[in-house]
């Protein structure tokens, strides 16, 4: 059982109970609830795309998810906790959630259909909810730790998305996010993965207090980084051969596969992760609903 209520998807009179494999309207089953979509800011197609190219050991990606691990463990949600992660996607913080707090409830929630589908096939413990949030069904107050990596600039109305985690949140809960830092290197990539926007940390931080949100740790990833990706998206950004190509898959490929990269990002994480980062390739932010 998950400790609040779901209510009925529309169309369907019975609300869903979770049975710890999956989600029963009386004599169906299924391993993914439904609410609803929306395409404007990602796709299963651009799920795809992103597996091939980055796979799930990319090492910006990983340090990623590894500082998003510490700052809920900073939080030290307990026994029964719910942690919610929107944009789970294909599952690779999940299976870090699962590992790092067994004892809690995680629950991953996307827009995208077939990687979630596969995603309950490897994981069949987990819940998995399929809603956009800017129409969010799940009752307020239902979640203690709420993860968002990369998502909010695929959300056209992000003030109205963090509104609606505001809710989401129990009194005292956290919200960890992160978002592509740097305004004005919004390029081509940005474009084909179908970001609305890159942040600077105020534009954030202020987005974040405006919807209620208590800012507490404030950084960025990849500082280490930064001046090289600058470089990379500015040429991407003035190259008229670059701004028509797409450079998503030959950019994210090549940066995964690199030492350099990897070097960069583990001094980075290891030696720089306790400082409040300046300027950086992602910015970092851990944000609370007032108790």
């Amino acid at each position: 059982m998950l400790p609040f209520d779901l209510p009925a998807p529309q169309g369907n009179p019975l609300k869903p109970l979770w049975d710890g494999q999956c989600f029963v309207f009386g004599d169906v089953r299924t391993p993914v609830l439904e609410y609803s979509e929306n395409f404007a800011g990602w796709s299963d197609d651009l799920t795809a795309l992103h597996e091939e190219a980055a796979g799930d050991s990319h090492p910006i990606d990983l340090a990623s998810r590894n500082d998003a691990i510490a700052q809920i463990k900073k939080f030290a949600p307990q026994p029964g906790a719910v942690i919610m992660e929107i944009g789970c996607s294909s599952g690779f913080f999940i299976r870090d959630l699962v590992k790092n707090f067994p004892q809690t409830v995680v629950v991953g929630a996307d827009v995208v259909k077939e990687p979630l589908f596969r995603l309950a096939e490897a994981l069949p413990g987990v819940p998995l909810i399929r809603f956009d949030l800017l129409q969010c069904p799940l009752p307020d107050q239902s979640v203690d730790v709420l993860v968002m990596l990369n998502v909010l600039e695929h959300i056209e109305d992000d003030v109205h998305a963090l509104r609606k985690v505001f809710n989401l949140l129990k009194p005292g809960g956290i919200l960890v996010v992160e978002v592509p830092a740097g305004p004005a290197l919004y390029d081509s990539y940005d474009a084909e993965l179908h970001h609305f926007r890159r942040y600077s940390a105020t534009d954030l931080s202020q987005k974040l207090t405006a919807a209620g949100l208590k800012v507490g740790r404030r950084s960025h990833l990849g500082f280490v980084l930064f001046p090289a990706f600058a470089a990379v998206k500015l040429l991407n950004k003035f190259s008229p051969k670059r701004k028509k190509q797409t450079v998503v898959r030959k950019q994210a490929a090549s940066t995964s596969g690199s030492n350099l990269v990897k070097l960069a990002m583990e001094f980075e994480m290891k030696h720089l992760s306790t400082f409040q980062l300046p300027v950086g390739i992602r910015a970092l932010m851990t944000a609370q609903r007032p108790a």
